[in-house]
Parts: C-alpha cells; sequence; structure tokens
C-alpha cells in the first residue's frame, strides 16, 4: 500500500525535524499571541508547582519518602522525612537526590522514573533515570542509609528493560543482551541474573521466551510478604493480555497451571493472590473472571500445574477489582460499583475463609489505598473528587481508625459547578455511564463542554480532582465531561472485551452516544462540544474526528496512534495485537482498520474541525509517527490543523512543569478560542 509520508516515519531525520519545527511555528504563531495564552501558562505553571500541594508518601526505612517538583526544582528532589514531621503544614525535608543537580553535573536530561526498592530491610534501591522521558532508563544501585550511589554497585546501561532485586547481591534482568535480541514490538525476552561485582557479559541466563512473543516482553518479578515468604516468577506475554506464568521452584523454572489471562498480583501470608480475566474451571468449580483468588504457597511451588484455587472476592454485576495489597495481616481491597471507589479490609479466618470490613471514606468520591508501611497495619488512603480536593489519612487497618493527615486547599473556585453520574444509550441498547462536571445552571446547549475518555486497555476512568482543568476550563464556565465507555475496566473484564479488535466501533459508538445526550439534554451543542483524549484515546478522538464531525467544534488528538494499518512497525505498535488485532496476519482485522483507521479515513473536501494534534519526538512507546502523518494528510487536502511536537517529554508529553505548563497552555488557548469564543 502506497504511503507517500513513511519519510516522517525516520522521526529523528533531518527532513523530519524541518517539518516539525516549520508546523510548531505556525502553530506558536498563532496560540501563542493569542491575549489568553499567557495567562493560561501562568496558571498552569502555579497549578503545577504549587506548593500547597500533598507530598505524595511512601513508607520506608520507617520514614517517610516523597518525589518532588517545583519551579525551583523543574526535574524533582526525592526527600525524605519523618512520620511526625510530615504531619505538620511544614515538614522539615531531608534531600536524598536532587535530579536537576544530577543532569547538570552530568549534562544529561535525566527524568526519575523511580525507584525500585529491595524490601525487606529496603536499605539498597536502584534509581531509574531516564533521557528525556523516553521508556527506556538506566539504573544504578543508590544506598539509602548513606545518601549516595554505590560506588561499585550495579549500574545497568540504558534500555527497554525490566529489573527484579533476587536478593542483596543478584538482580533478574529482562534486557537486550546481544544487539537485535527483542521482540518484534522492541521488548526484552530473555531473562539473566546478574551478581555483583560482574559485567552485564558475565550475566547467566535463566529464563527464555522467543523472539516471536507479543506484548511487552518477558517480565522477571520476585514478590515478597512480611512473613519472609518469597515467589519468584516470571510472566511471558503471547500477546497484549495473554501469558504464560513460569516460577522458580526448588527443581527450577516450572509453569504455573493458571490461565493464560490470569495475574498473580502479591504473595501475603503464605498465599499468592491472583485475579483472572477469565473463567477458570478447576476440578468440577469455575471461578468468574475479574475476582481475586488464593492459591497455597507451598502447594503451589511443589506442584505448580496441580493448583487448588479458593476465592477471597468475587464481583457483582456492576463492580469491578481496582487493586489489592497487603499489610502485615489485613489485606486492602479497592473496587469500583457502578465507577465509584470502594476501599475494604479482608481479615481471614482460621477456616480459611475471608470476612470484609469497609474502610469508612466519604461516598460519591474516588478512594484508594497508597503506601503500606511493612510489618505493620499502617497504610495511607486518600480520597477525592472532581470538585473536591484531595484528602489523605493514615487508617489503622487492624481497627478501621482513620487519622487525617493532610487535605489539600483548593486549587480553582468549585463554587459554582456541580457534578452529576448520568448515562446514554449507545447503538446496542447498553446503557453507558459519564461523569457531568458543569455550571449551576439550566440547560439551555450552550455551556462549552469537554468530554473526554480513553476506551482501551480494561483502564478504568474515574473521578479525580484535576486542578488544572478546574482553573483553566471550569473556572472560565466550562464543563467536564468523563465517559466510561467500553474498552475500559469499569465493569470487569467483560466491558474491556466487548470493544477488542475487529469488534472496535462499539467503543466508538458508546462515545459518540455520550455527546448525543449532551446534545439531547441541551447540556451543550456541537458549536461548543470539544473531545480530547492521549495515546488510546488519540486514537479515539482520531475515529471520532473521521466519523462524527458534525458533532464536535474542537478534538484535541495527543500523543496518538492513527496509523492502524502500519502500528506494528512503528515503536512498540507490535506489542498490542491482542488489543487492536493482527493487520498483517488477519485479513479480517485488515479489512476493519482499513475502514476504521484515521489517517486512511480521511477524505479531501470533508468539513473536519479543525483539530489539535500533539505529540512528542521521544515517545518510544507510540512514537510521533502518527501523529505527523495524520498532519501531513490533512495537510495534502487543505484541511486546517494545529499541530505541536515536543522534543522531550516521551509519551507522558513533557519532561518537567515547565513543558507540561506550556502544553497545557497551548491546549487550552486553542479550546477557549473553538468553545468559547
Amino acid at each position: 500500500m502506497f504511503d507517500p509520508y513513511l519519510w516522517l516515519e525516520a522521526f529523528t531525520s533531518a527532513e523530519a525535524l524541518d517539518w516539525v519545527r516549520a508546523h510548531n511555528a505556525a502553530s506558536a504563531a498563532v496560540l501563542e499571541t493569542d491575549p489568553r495564552y499567557a495567562t493560561l501558562y501562568d496558571e498552569a505553571i502555579e497549578v503545577a508547582g504549587a506548593k500547597d500541594r500533598i507530598p505524595a508518601p511512601r513508607f520506608l526505612r520507617g520514614e517517610i519518602y516523597n518525589f518532588w517538583q517545583d519551579e525551583d526544582h523543574l526535574r524533582g528532589l526525592w526527600r525524605k522525612t519523618t512520620l511526625a514531621s510530615y504531619r505538620k503544614d511544614d515538614p522539615t525535608w531531608t534531600t536524598v537526590l536532587d535530579i536537576d543537580d544530577l543532569g547538570r553535573k552530568e549534562n544529561r536530561s535525566w527524568v526519575f522514573h523511580g525507584a525500585n526498592v529491595l524490601m525487606p530491610d529496603a536499605r539498597r534501591c536502584l534509581v531509574m533515570l531516564s533521557d528525556g522521558g523516553e521508556d527506556a532508563d538506566e539504573a544504578r544501585e543508590f544506598d539509602l542509609e548513606t545518601g549516595a550511589f554505590v560506588e561499585t554497585g550495579f549500574v545497568i546501561p540504558s534500555g527497554k528493560q525490566r529489573i527484579a532485586w533476587e536478593d542483596e547481591n543478584h538482580l533478574l534482568i529482562a534486557r537486550e543482551w546481544a544487539a537485535g535480541e527483542l521482540t518484534a514490538s522492541g521488548y526484552p525476552y530473555i531473562v539473566k541474573r546478574l551478581a555483583r561485582g560482574q559485567s552485564l557479559s558475565q550475566a547467566q541466563e535463566v529464563f527464555r521466551g522467543e523472539p516471536s512473543d507479543g506484548g511487552y516482553g518477558v517480565s522477571p518479578a520476585v514478590f515478597r510478604d512480611d512473613q519472609g515468604d518469597v515467589l519468584t516468577l516470571f510472566r511471558r506475554p503471547l500477546d497484549t493480555y495473554r501469558h504464560e506464568t513460569f516460577v522458580l521452584t526448588p527443581r527450577g523454572v516450572e509453569r504455573l497451571g493458571i490461565p493464560d489471562r490470569a495475574d498473580v498480583s502479591a504473595v501475603f501470608a503464605g498465599r499468592v493472590l491472583l485475579s483472572p480475566d477469565q473463567a477458570w474451571a478447576v476440578d468440577g468449580e469455575t471461578f468468574c473472571a475479574g475476582s481475586l483468588l488464593q492459591l497455597d504457597l507451598g502447594a503451589a511451588l511443589s506442584d505448580p500445574e496441580r493448583l487448588k484455587p479458593s476465592v477471597i472476592w468475587a464481583p457483582g454485576p456492576r463492580e469491578a477489582l481496582a487493586g489489592v495489597v497487603g499489610a502485615r495481616d489485613k489485606l486492602l481491597m479497592s473496587t469500583l460499583d457502578n465507577v465509584r471507589s470502594r476501599v475494604w479490609v479482608f481479615t481471614a479466618e482460621t477456616d480459611g475463609t475471608w470476612t470484609r470490613e469497609p474502610l469508612n471514606l466519604p461516598d460519591n468520591l474516588a478512594g484508594g489505598v497508597g503506601s503500606i508501611e511493612a510489618n505493620t497495619n499502617r497504610a495511607f488512603v486518600s480520597y477525592s473528587g472532581f470538585l473536591t480536593p484531595p484528602s489523605l489519612l493514615l487508617a489503622d487497618v487492624a481497627t478501621g481508625k482513620l487519622a487525617p493527615v493532610k487535605t489539600a486547599p483548593t486549587q480553582f473556585d468549585a463554587s459554582g459547578h456541580v457534578v452529576e453520574q448520568l448515562e446514554a444509550i449507545s447503538s446496542d441498547g447498553t446503557a453507558i455511564p459519564y461523569f457531568l462536571v458543569r455550571p449551576d445552571r439550566p440547560y439551555d446547549g450552550s455551556t462549552p463542554t469537554l468530554l473526554y475518555a480513553y476506551g482501551g486497555f480494561q483502564v478504568s476512568m474515574t473521578p479525580s480532582y484535576a486542578a488544572m482543568t478546574g482553573k483553566l476550563w471550569l473556572e472560565r464556565g466550562g464543563a467536564y465531561v468523563l465517559a466510561n465507555i467500553r474498552g475500559g475496566g469499569e465493569f470487569g473484564p467483560a466491558w474491556h472485551e466487548a470493544g477488542l479488535t475487529t469488534k472496535r466501533q462499539i467503543i466508538y459508538d458508546d462515545f459518540a452516544a455520550v455527546a448525543e445526550d449532551l446534545i439531547a439534554r441541551k447540556i451543550t451543542s456541537p458549536r461548543r462540544l470539544g473531545i480530547q483524549g492521549g495515546s488510546n484515546g488519540g486514537l479515539l478522538m482520531g475515529v471520532q474526528m473521521v466519523q462524527r464531525p458534525e458533532l464536535w467544534n474542537a478534538v484535541v488528538i495527543q500523543v496518538p496512534l492513527l496509523d492502524m494499518i502500519r502500528i506494528g512497525k512503528i515503536a512498540a505498535g507490535a506489542s498490542w495485537q491482542g488489543e487492536y488485532g493482527d493487520v498483517d496476519a488477519d485479513p479480517a482485522v485488515m479489512d476493519f482498520w482499513l475502514k476504521i483507521s484515521p489517517y486512511h479515513s480521511l477524505k479531501p473536501g470533508t468539513a473536519y474541525p479543525e483539530p489539535f494534534i500533539f505529540t512528542t519526538t521521544k515517545d518510544d512507546r507510540v512514537g510521533p509517527q502518527h501523529a505527523r502523518k495524520f498532519a501531513a494528510r490533512l495537510e495534502e487536502f487543505g484541511l486546517p490543523f494545529f499541530y505541536y511536537e515536543n522534543i522531550e517529554g516521551g509519551h507522558g508529553g513533557s519532561a518537567d512543569m515547565t513543558q507540561q505548563a506550556h502544553v497545557t497552555a497551548l491546549t487550552m488557548t486553542y479550546l477557549q478560542r473553538k468553545l468559547m469564543d
């Protein structure tokens, strides 16, 4: 199939970058000179760098660690304090690692990707550093007791790699060990054990997948609980969602007899916790998809093929498992009930059954479990809502007591808005819930409204305090809509599976149904309705722009997938064939995407809304190629668009808060021009 814009896929070529610079300049010349832009940028910086926001806490070594960014620390400070100090309005912090300073000293654009801490003593960790925000990162051993990099410690060069601590002197690493030892999607399939003092060339292989493996590549994992139980496993992906699970036993590596669509999530009190995304029949009993199950760890390691699972929790018709973590002798589970958060404390009884009690968090807000203190029943929990700033509490999960720790101040005036949960009816009669945050006034069709969704990869969209949207959009009289369309995980695996591969049109119908419902209720009108989404949500935006151009007056397409025919040949696109299908192997998939792929569906002479297309050069996950080619095709047809490509930031879009503020101000200037003028 002829493609006149293949040259834009050479994403760092001089010709392609000249094209990017020219289109960046053209968009900036309009949007940055708009009188609103400077104010929006200043407000975005103020929100992103607010000194009084809650520092996200992590229990480590009896202290509270936090990663913090503001105007003085654009790349961030990793820092620590005591719990007593953290509770104060102005804690006394000790710097652990200054990422800005490290970058200056090494002349590198370092972005902090977190710390992989060796538990339970939590003295050593691997600091993960990315160049400019791309997914690939470098690992360096750091001593939390001395507060310095270990002079002769582990240093693993940059790559798309997965690393697990086996013990203080051994790492399990999946990476590109020799040139080309990657799957078609660019991920590793070989795991080796690296001992302290060894070079990478001396590492010993412990597990191997195949170059033909799909998904995100082989991953090692080591689970530990507070009782000293350890489970080492290896996930070998077959596609995006199916994977074989292998465990390290005294006899060697053996296959664990769980379904291909099941994930081990934790080890707790001698139990292996797992959740299947498909029904699983064992000895005449069927365990439903989306449930939480347990296995006896010792029995599983003795005979990994013949397992005896039992149920901890099974979902109701409108429920979904959101997450589970273990404290000393309690489990904390987060669930969704009609897209509303619940947090439960589970206790194991002597007869193998479980009882549960809810944590008494406010209803109709999004609650979640944060860091848990090792060898205790203390955990941070939080809650927030669209108009409710985050609150942080310290929970004693043994007693259910909740002690307030911090409440963030409001970052925008929410007094004029209300929140509703409504439903639209999709093309097949299914009710699609959505949240509406709107000015408290009668519906008359005149409200500028921004509709957001994701619709893929079993990712659930839940309420949160979006201060940036609140300050730059809601305060100016806009409405915001979050749609819980199929493809997500809001109602468990079936909600996701309803829109896989060639069934994907139903996801796009769901989204259009929400828009039609907003218009039918006279909340807004096509003149005042805009849409926004990124990554898979960027694909959603591209499809909606092409399929239903009459519904929107603004379309924000961020770090998107748009060429669904060459997706497997761009960046990590081959890893998502479980979600989208394989156009090269399945004629039905090819036929479907030839009709739906936004890049291929654009037609000259059509009155599309003028979109704002955003991507980043360093996006090594989706790649900037999709956005570039889509914009070039619009240009070929003489159709208007705005295009901006940030050089840094990776798939996340920005490497620091100034870049984030710039992109946000560009986006909001565009939206206000289109929907509020």
